[in-house]
């Protein structure tokens, strides 16, 4: 690992671009690398140095990234690769950089979904702009990396104060235009994000003030992604606890809601059906009458 590391370090493009290689190979099947080169004191620093190098080139960047990626799975080195500020403040560079290669855009994604997954270091991205930054990438479309993004900050909405920064920084509009029209797999994360955004006050203000807001939802109840089923559940449930007139219109204007709600109260998970049976509970108080094929609609 000494060795390469000084490879790694030296002017030659090829024996660099070598010693890189065989790192990032090393790194990703082996734990036990990871921390051997982690106990070099100057291997972040470095790969760091050669990720936002003007002169590497998006190999050498992408390369560099993938062995801190590497790096930050193993559980004690999350927290040692996150209290680096310019390492945080140079990923979020690359996110929103319109001319970061695709690599480089999903690495960086990557990079922090997993140093998020450590509690401690949550609430210092949000301090240091990721939060922002993941927000600003979304709204420009970044195709190649919307996936990576969204995960990411889905993993950051775990912390509360990360919600309040995102629902400020417009998070709230650009998940619901993907809603609108994202396929199941970032449908399902837009929307577990949301759900996470609408325990907050803010939040669920947001989302109650989006136009078609309801019927977006239960369009979400007809996708295959159970995931989204789910979460979308879960906003409905929220939405009708603060608002009753958005539940008379999803159960009066909307037919084939009940219906939904029927099919998911048989065949959805153990969290949808939880939920969905609270929501026939709530209307039922509500004196609402919903009708499945003509019959009144039950609880199951």
């Amino acid at each position: 690992m000494r060795e390469l590391l000084s490879d790694v370090m030296l002017d030659s493009p090829d024996t660099q671009h070598r010693a890189l290689q065989t790192l990032s190979s090393l790194t990703k099947v082996s734990s036990l690398n990871r921390n051997l080169l982690a106990q070099h004191p100057d291997s972040i620093p470095a790969f760091l140095s050669l990720s936002e190098s003007s002169s590497a080139t998006p190999t050498t960047c992408a390369l560099a990234l993938s062995i801190l990626f590497n790096l930050s799975l193993n559980p004690n080195l999350k927290r040692p690769i996150a209290s680096n500020p310019d390492l945080i403040r140079h990923i979020n560079s690359i996110i929103l950089n319109p001319y970061s290669s695709p690599q480089s855009n999903k690495l960086a994604a990557s990079l922090i979904c997993s140093l998020a997954m450590l509690d401690k270091n949550k609430a210092g991205f949000g301090v240091l702009g990721t939060v922002s930054a993941i927000i600003k990438a979304l709204e420009a479309s970044p195709t190649n990396a919307v996936h990576h993004l969204l995960s990411s900050l889905a993993e950051l909405c775990q912390f509360h104060g990360n919600c309040t920064v995102a629902v400020r920084c417009g998070a709230v509009p650009v998940l619901m235009r993907m809603v609108g029209g994202a396929a199941d797999d970032r449908l399902g994360t837009s929307l577990a994000v949301l759900s996470l955004l609408a325990r907050f006050e803010e939040g669920i203000g947001e989302i109650r003030g989006t136009e078609g807001v309801v019927g977006m939802l239960v369009e979400s109840l007809k996708r295959e992604c159970m995931a989204s089923k789910e979460s979308a559940t879960e906003i409905l449930l929220r939405l009708f606890e603060e608002e009753e007139e958005l539940m008379r219109e999803a159960a009066v204007s909307m037919p084939e809601f009940p219906t939904l709600l029927a099919d998911l109260s048989i065949r959805g998970s153990a969290k949808a059906r939880e939920k969905v049976g609270v929501l026939m509970m709530k209307m039922m108080e509500a004196d609402l009458d919903c009708y499945v094929e003509g019959n009144p609609l039950v609880l199951h």
